[in-house]
C-alpha cells in the first residue's frame, strides 16, 4: 500500500534516506507552520472587520440617543388610511410608470386579496416621534412567517407615494411596509415642515432631521416587526429612493435585524463631494438650510465650508466617521445591492469607488463576495428607473425567498 500521508512524487520518496526523513518532516512542519500562522492572521483580519463594524456602529447608536426625547415604551395605535398624502414642494409623477418592470402575481382582482393595516408606533416622546406605518399583505397566504420588505420614499413625498410597489411586492407573498420619514406625510404640517427642520436644527442643534432622527424610527419598527407572527424575522429586507436609499444604507448599517438592503439612488460620498467641490446638487435639494448657515457664517455664497459646517451640525458624522468609505463595509456580510444612476450628480459615481473597493474587502473577507453588487445605469442621473426596480426585485427574492 502506498504511504499517504505525503504526497511526493515515489522517486522523490526512494530518495529519501532513512538518516535524511526526520530532516524533511521537519521541513515540511515549518512550512505547515507557516500556513497555520497565516490562516490565524487571516482570521484575526476578519475578526478585525467585525470587531471594526461593531465599534462604528455602537458609535452611531450612541449619537443617535444623545439627541432624543425621553424614552417611550412602544406602543402600537390604529390609523385611518390617509386619502389626501401631503406633498412638500411639487408632487413628483406616480411610481406607476417605474415599476412596469417589477413582477406582480397573476391573480384576479388583486388589489381586493390585498390587506392593508394603517398604524402608529410610538418611538419617542416627542412629537415627531409618532410613526405612521402602512402594511400590504395578501389575504390568501398559506405561509404561517413570510419575508418582509420596508420601503422609504423620497424627499418631500411620502409613505402613499410608494403603495404601487408595496402592492407588487404583497401580490408575491411579501409582507410591505411604508413609513412616513420624520417631517414628512403625516409628520408634516405645511409645505415646508421638512425644510424648516432642517433649519431649526442648525440653529438650535438638538435634533437630526436628515436622515438621522428617521434611523431611530426605523430601528424601533424592525423591533416590531421582529415581534409580528406573520413575519419571518430572519427575512426583513430594506430599500428605497434618494432620501430613503439613504435611511435604507444606513438602517441596514446601524441595525443588523435588516438582513437585505437594496439603497436606490441614495448611497454617495459626503466627504468626497465636499472634497471634489461636487456638492451642489445635493445642497440644493435643501438649500434653505445652508442659505440660513450661509449668512450666519457671514458668507456672499455657500461654499465647502459652508456644507461642512451644517453637515457636522445636523447630522455629525455624516461627513467624517459614519461617511459610506466606514458605514457600508461594516453591512457585511448581509446581502446588499447599491443602485445607482452613472451620471448622478446628487450621487457620484466616483464618489462611490473608495466605500465600494472597502466593502468588496470586506465581503470578501466575509467568505460573502456574492452578497455585493453595484450596478450604475449608463446614461441615468438621479432618476429611479424600470431597470432599478427589477434588480431589486431580483435581489430581494434572491436572498429573502430561498
Amino acid at each position: 500500500m502506498e504511504d499517504n500521508c505525503l504526497c511526493f512524487p515515489l522517486r522523490m520518496r526512494n530518495r529519501i534516506s532513512s538518516s535524511s526523513f526526520p530532516a524533511i518532516w521537519l521541513f515540511f512542519f515549518f512550512f505547515f507552520s507557516l500556513g497555520l500562522a497565516a490562516l490565524e492572521a487571516e482570521h484575526r483580519h476578519s475578526s478585525g472587520v467585525v470587531d471594526d463594524a461593531d465599534k462604528i456602529r455602537a458609535q452611531f447608536l450612541h449619537l443617535l440617543r444623545t439627541r432624543r426625547s425621553p424614552p417611550v415604551r412602544l406602543t402600537v395605535e390604529p390609523a385611518k388610511p390617509v386619502l389626501h398624502p401631503l406633498f412638500q414642494g411639487v408632487a413628483p409623477p406616480p411610481l406607476n410608470k417605474s415599476i412596469v418592470s417589477c413582477p406582480k402575481a397573476d391573480i384576479e382582482n388583486p388589489k381586493e386579496r390585498l390587506k392593508e393595516e394603517n398604524l402608529y408606533l410610538r418611538t419617542e416622546a416627542a412629537e415627531q416621534g409618532r410613526l405612521p406605518v402602512l402594511i400590504l399583505s395578501s389575504k390568501d397566504s398559506n405561509q404561517t412567517r413570510r419575508p418582509a420588505v420596508v420601503f422609504l420614499h423620497a424627499t418631500n413625498t411620502n409613505k402613499e407615494w410608494l403603495r404601487p410597489l408595496l402592492e407588487a411586492y404583497a401580490s408575491r407573498e411579501y409582507i410591505a411596509i411604508a413609513i412616513d420619514s420624520r417631517y414628512h406625510g403625516e409628520r408634516a404640517h405645511h409645505q415646508t415642515t421638512y425644510q424648516d427642520a432642517l433649519v431649526s436644527s442648525w440653529k438650535k442643534g438638538d435634533t437630526m432631521p436628515f436622515i438621522f432622527d428617521t434611523l431611530w424610527d426605523l430601528i424601533k419598527l424592525a423591533d416590531y416587526l421582529s415581534l409580528r407572527k406573520d413575519i419571518d424575522a430572519s427575512r426583513i429586507g430594506i430599500t428605497g429612493i434618494s432620501l430613503g436609499g439613504m435611511h435604507a444604507w444606513f438602517a441596514a448599517f446601524a441595525d443588523t435585524r435588516y438582513t437585505v438592503a437594496v439603497p436606490i439612488i441614495g448611497v454617495q460620498g459626503f466627504r468626497w463631494a465636499i472634497d471634489n467641490d461636487k456638492w451642489q446638487a445635493r445642497v440644493d435639494t435643501i438649500k434653505a438650510v445652508f442659505e440660513e448657515a450661509r449668512i450666519d457664517l457671514g458668507k456672499s455664497a455657500i461654499d465647502k465650508e459652508v456644507v461642512e459646517k451644517v453637515w457636522d451640525r445636523i447630522a455629525p458624522g455624516l461627513a467624517s466617521q459614519f461617511d459610506s468609505p466606514y458605514s457600508i463595509p461594516a453591512i457585511a456580510p448581509r446581502p446588499l445591492l447599491i443602485l445607482n444612476g452613472a451620471d448622478n450628480p446628487h450621487c457620484p459615481l466616483d464618489g462611490i469607488r473608495t466605500p465600494e473597493k472597502r466593502a468588496r474587502k470586506a465581503y470578501r473577507k466575509a467568505h460573502s463576495s456574492n452578497n455585493f453588487k453595484l450596478i450604475a445605469q449608463p446614461g441615468i442621473g438621479h432618476q429611479f428607473t424600470p431597470l432599478m426596480v427589477k434588480e431589486a426585485c431580483v435581489w430581494m427574492d434572491r436572498f429573502l425567498k430561498q
